[in-house]
């Protein structure tokens, strides 16, 4: 492709050098620049692109994309845009082609239930018979393919062309996971989404690297929903109106409210042999019952999204019921069976909102004990660790503090910052920085009855530290954890053959 011919919807100026030139691709890291790759220098929260121009040049780099004022040989052609990042969406858009206008896009945003909600909707599209893509907190799925992300909105180019990989695999549908802060980099601000979601808001993500303040994350979540043809609010969030003010976009409600197009009328847990779930029954624009396979109220708003975006995309309701049915979803309170005695579910929840509904949900079955195993994220607001330690000292009958992602942080300060939350309560807690030795101890001393909930990572498998993900899947660690036991610790704690 004529590197002219991907300009086509930016403005830009041409510093130096010929835009009349062929390029094979453009890459925003240096180390994939080349002859007949473009860089593109993106100014991030920590690393800033131009310091990477010198880099991306000894590779032979012959073209930049830049944003601020650079020197280098004349022999390198350089771009400059207003915005490298908001370049690098529309270009990347040229270059693939417009492949959002070819697939049917549903994106979904809100502080919880993005995850949870977007698998749902996947499932139940499959179910009907239709191919669907998912890119998110988890990855990027089609059919049977995966890829690892490193952010649930990963760059504008990346998504691009995981659209045209998608298309090219007969891919009819995509859902998307689109964070606050990819709207506040303004990565798509040139698409126009075909339907849009708003879970909910509460604080979060406000912090070093985040956002400066409340208002900033509100306001940058509201963008979503100026870019999308249909909206679809959880009208019983207090920030519903302030999400639906100044669109264009036709609007749908869901909730318990007796405004709400679908309306939820009751729901309570299910708690049976061979199901754990919720039933919940809906009226307005669907008029039924349904059964989730994932406990907790907050289930039922995530369930209730899904079915209203069937429901508009025209879906049958009976394959809606189907799917709900036995819908899991990764890390969200996900049992790992490893004893007859005491349950061990792994859960996403790493803020004190997200926390108390799960914990006040388990508390429902009446368990011996609840135990926790947590830490809190580095370079995150340290509030949401005062706020976890609370809410566990409050549910908990044990809470053990670990490490989570510290990142560049201290984990002993971040710690300390929970135990902030957890001394206004009476709560029992142990300190056991490293994590696998605090689910170790959690399951070799469980008691009968306990359920033992080891939050915060999820779906996640690695433990960021220094910048560095290590590898870390809980799933495999308990299952380690379990083969290092012995014969009378395995007999004593009814361990699964």
């Amino acid at each position: 492709m004529k590197l002219e011919k991907i300009l086509k919807d930016v403005e830009y100026e041409v510093v130096q050098g010929n835009i009349d030139i062929k390029i094979d691709d453009i890459a925003y890291d240096s180390r994939k620049a080349s002859d007949k790759v473009p860089f593109v220098a993106l100014k991030g929260f920590r690393v800033d692109g131009h310091d990477y121009i010198d880099s991306a040049i000894s590779l032979g780099c012959k073209c930049i994309f830049v944003s601020e004022d650079v020197k280098v040989d004349d022999s390198v052609t350089v771009i400059k845009l207003k915005d490298t990042r908001t370049g690098l969406s529309k270009i990347s858009r040229t270059l693939f082609n417009y492949p959002d206008k070819e697939l049917t896009v549903i994106a979904i945003t809100g502080t919880k239930g993005k995850t949870t909600t977007s698998c749902m909707i996947k499932k139940i599209i499959e179910d009907n018979g239709d191919s669907c893509g998912l890119i998110g907190t988890m990855g990027v799925f089609y059919k049977d393919k995966f890829y690892h992300t490193m952010n649930t909105s990963p760059e504008a180019y990346d998504v691009f062309k995981y659209m045209r990989e998608m298309i090219d695999n007969g891919i009819k549908y995509l859902v998307m996971e689109v964070s606050s802060q990819s709207l506040k980099l303004k990565r798509w601000s040139n698409v126009m989404f075909d339907y849009a979601v708003f879970t909910n808001l509460s604080l979060d993500h406000v912090g070093e690297d985040e956002h400066p303040d409340f208002d900033d994350y509100k306001y940058c979540k509201s963008l979503l929903f100026k870019q999308c043809r249909v909206g679809l609010f959880n009208i019983d969030s207090e920030y519903a109106s302030y999400m639906m003010r100044d669109t264009t976009c036709s609007k749908y409600t869901f909730g318990k409210s007796n405004d709400a197009d679908y309306r939820l009328v009751s729901c309570k847990n299910i708690i049976e042999s061979n199901f754990i779930g919720i039933e919940m029954e809906t009226t307005g624009k669907v008029e039924d019952k349904f059964r989730v396979s994932i406990p907790g109220y907050f289930t039922a708003y995530n369930a209730l999204a899904s079915i209203a975006i069937a429901n508009l995309l025209k879906l049958k309701t009976e394959v809606i019921k189907k799917s709900l049915e036995d819908v899991t979803v990764k890390g969200r309170l996900e049992k790992v069976p490893i004893s007859n005695k005491f349950n061990i579910l792994i859960d996403y929840a790493y803020s004190g909102i997200a926390m108390e509904n799960v914990l006040a949900t388990i508390k429902e079955s009446k368990p011996k004990r609840i135990v926790t195993v947590f830490g809190c994220g580095g370079n995150r607001s340290r509030q949401r660790r005062y706020d976890t330690g609370e809410v566990s000292g409050k549910y908990a009958d044990l809470s053990i503090l670990t490490a989570d992602n510290p990142r560049y942080e201290d984990n002993d300060k971040i710690i300390e910052d929970i135990l902030v939350g957890m001394k206004k309560t009476k709560g029992v807690y142990k300190i056991i920085p490293d994590r696998k030795e605090a689910i170790k101890y959690s399951i070799k001393n469980a008691q009968e009855g306990d359920i033992i909930l080891v939050l915060g990572k999820g779906h996640e498998d690695y433990q960021e530290i220094k910048g560095v993900r290590y590898p870390f899947d809980e799933r495999v660690i308990i299952k380690e954890i379990v083969n290092e036991l012995d014969k009378d610790e395995k007999e004593r704690l009814g361990i699964i053959k």
